[in-house]
């Protein structure tokens, strides 16, 4: 099953409350608070409370965005007991983390194995607790190619990882749609965005291709979320035609 959403640090600016408004009046089904701004790691009462309103408001929390990259827990000063702790209370499905903090062209095989001993240390916690890890599929992280994605989700070989997708900025739709197989085995949330020679556009102008991509997410089994980033302009109104846009993609 797919479900719709908005990635809450899509408009950092706006507090929780203006966000639980836009989503329902955008008719979408849930949001992936951040762990930066809305519910920031570690602040418990936030997520109490943010969990509490998006639960009256008849929406879901999709997961939970932190900011946690593995291998980094000192350097970044963010424990993962801390980001798990926060997750719990916010009532979070999953919680999204970040693949190390450099590109997979410029890792060695050390930090490839810091890597992923942390992914399988984080990914054993939370599976504790009934929660998934999923990794951002992002540049400059080891998830920043296909292949890369692919060998660091294969070589950690633990049931409770999985990885988001969304595709990279630049990449034509077939090579896209590869990439996008290459993670099948693993996938959970997509953020959706649509851009043009590196320039925001409305959702609206994308939806033949993501229609492509969708094409390939709904032959994966179990409950997802698609949701939107990045939109044209950072602005509400955009907003609100782009999520119906991602209905319309959705189906």
């Amino acid at each position: 099953m797919i479900k719709t959403g908005l990635v809450s640090v899509t408009f950092r600016k706006l507090s929780p409350d203006e966000i639980i408004d836009l989503v329902v009046k955008a008719g979408l089904d849930g949001i992936e608070w951040g762990g930066d701004i809305h519910v920031p790691h570690g602040d418990i009462a936030k997520a109490r409370e943010v969990a509490q309103k998006t639960k009256d408001a008849g929406l879901c929390v999709s997961s939970y965005g932190s900011y946690y990259y593995v291998g980094c827990e000192k350097e970044k000063n963010i424990t993962f007991e801390k980001v798990l702790e926060t997750a719990l209370e916010l009532k979070a499905p999953l919680i999204r983390v970040w693949a190390g903090n450099r590109a997979s062209s410029a890792a060695d095989e050390d930090w490839w194995n810091i890597c992923i001993a942390d992914a399988r240390r984080i990914g054993q916690m939370a599976q504790e607790h009934g929660i998934k890890i999923a990794f951002e599929y992002h540049a400059n992280t080891l998830t920043d190619t296909s292949e890369s994605a692919y060998k660091f989700l294969k070589e950690i070989d633990h049931p409770n990882i999985y990885s988001y997708w969304q595709p990279p900025v630049g990449m034509a739709k077939d090579e896209c749609i590869r990439a996008l197989n290459k993670v099948v085995p693993w996938l959970t949330n997509i953020h959706v965005f649509y851009w043009a020679e590196r320039t925001r556009r409305p959702l609206e102008e994308g939806i033949d291709v993501w229609t492509e991509y969708m094409k390939v997410i709904k032959q994966v089994s179990g409950e997802r979320y698609c949701m939107i980033e990045f939109v044209k302009d950072d602005t509400p109104e955009q907003f609100l035609k782009d999520a119906e846009a991602l209905k319309k993609i959705v189906g």
